[in-house]
């Protein structure tokens, strides 16, 4: 019996985000990694710098009879775009375009339908929160922690 369909929306998110053509160029990387600063644009699933979780998630039986069990989760994740440059305006815009690409590539077109289903994974996932972070240190740096939030039935 499966107790949590959190893994399956983890890889297929992963695997929406690493087939969408306008992140082609972007690394998307599973969880926390080595620092590598030679790429400089980045979109993180299941880490946020600071955050105490990848996914963090609550369940409850959906009717009584309890055979079935919804459950709800998100996701922490993170974008980030850095240049050796002081433009910061530049970075901004970078990390919030990286951010608007993960959510057109979380809707559903004629191409991939099943895109807000994490391909069947879930019932639905939406970007639901974010916080921006900039900083001046050896170039400039914007980073922006946001969370896809899913519902499921499990």
């Amino acid at each position: 019996m499966m107790t949590s369909r959190v893994p399956a929306a983890v890889d297929a998110l992963l695997a929406i985000l690493r087939a969408a053509p306008a992140l082609a160029e972007v690394a998307i990387i599973d969880g926390p990694s080595a620092m590598n600063y030679t790429q400089l644009r980045r979109v993180y699933v299941g880490w946020q710098p600071g955050a105490d979780s990848a996914v963090s998630l609550e369940q409850a039986f959906n009717s009584a009879g309890a055979r079935t069990r919804d459950e709800m989760f998100s996701v922490s994740c993170y974008a980030e775009a850095r240049a050796g440059d002081k433009d910061m305006k530049s970075r901004r815009d970078e990390v919030f375009a990286l951010v608007g690409e993960v959510e057109t590539a979380l809707r559903a077109t004629n191409v991939a339908p099943e895109a807000p289903t994490l391909g069947g994974a879930v019932l639905w996932a939406h970007l639901t929160a974010g916080d921006l972070t900039q900083v001046q240190a050896e170039g400039s740096l914007a980073g922006l922690a946001f969370t896809v939030t899913c519902q499921a039935r499990i």
